[in-house]
């Protein structure tokens, strides 16, 4: 579990730098460069919030009994998986009006007569703490199925890198086809998502409140185990295991077959509704194609 959590984090990291960017290129462009500060403002507070958030159901979840532990690792699990699923539909849906739909949210908090900077704040605040809030999640379930310090260093790993491509966008020094990098991510996320269900569904069976379809679905312990290295590596981007029950087996299959498909499926054709993230973005916006 050390590729995924550093892969996720670098989507996340590389969203919240992308929506960051594009409200502050926009400021600097509008000649309002003086409401930057109230931009950081927005990140920070959506930064503690979410490390707050994760501090709380870290620390009230380590006094349940065992019972009570696996009922909310499987909670959290369910909660990852639905939270990722509808990060990568989302980015899917909304990459191509993302900017204008900032700008158009832009003008209208500085339309108003009095409380521009609040609403700044707010509407930067809420577009980061989508993404902490979703990271949070998705690291409390991979936490609890790893041990060690690989998983968090990962994940760390990741925001760092993601804050280094962020500042090249805003600068214009870095090319980023975001289509092809949400696409690829995105495809990660549901197997790993698909890994994290079925280990919530192995919680539910340890809480007592799933019993159907223990027996083995198969065991490749002594052909591929999850403890050597290709094992590791198969469990830590597609939730491998080696010896799954059928319930477990089958919830994998079916929610990766079902979000697989109706991700990969080619775009339905919309008139353009304004400016995309494009490849070929002015000096004054931040580099990306998507």
């Amino acid at each position: 579990m050390i590729l995924a959590p550093f892969l996720i984090m670098l989507r996340e990291g590389i969203e919240a730098a992308l929506i960051t960017g594009i409200i502050a290129t926009y400021l600097r462009q509008t000649g309002r460069s003086a409401w930057m500060p109230a931009v950081w403002i927005g990140v920070l507070l959506a930064v503690a919030m979410s490390l707050f958030v994760g501090a709380v159901l870290q620390s009230v979840s380590a006094d349940f009994p065992q019972k009570a532990q696996e009922l909310f690792e499987a909670a959290v699990g369910f909660v990852a998986v639905v939270v990722l699923t509808t990060m990568v539909f989302w980015m899917r849906r909304a990459a191509h009006s993302i900017r204008q739909t900032l700008h158009q949210s832009l003008d209208g908090a500085f339309t108003a007569s009095s409380g521009a900077g609040w609403a700044l704040v707010g509407m930067v605040f809420f577009a980061v703490a989508r993404e902490g809030l979703e990271s949070i999640f998705f690291l409390l379930a991979i936490f609890q199925q790893s041990t060690g310090p690989a998983a968090p260093l990962a994940a760390l790993a990741g925001i760092l890198v993601s804050v280094v491509v962020g500042l090249a966008i805003y600068a214009g020094g870095l090319r980023l086809n975001l289509r092809r990098f949400f696409r690829a991510t995105g495809v990660v996320i549901l197997l790993v998502a698909a890994g994290i269900l079925a280990g919530a569904l192995g919680n539910l069976h340890e809480a007592g409140l799933w019993n159907g379809l223990q027996a083995p679905a198969y065991d490749l312990s002594r052909v591929l185990p999850v403890s050597g290295p290709i094992g590791t590596i198969l469990s830590g981007l597609f939730g491998y295991q080696e010896s799954p029950t059928v319930g477990e087996a089958l919830v994998y299959l079916a929610f990766l077959i079902t979000s697989l498909a109706l991700f990969l499926r080619p775009a339905i054709s919309r008139p353009d509704s304004g400016p995309a993230l494009s490849a070929d973005a002015s000096a004054e916006q931040p580099n990306v194609s998507a």
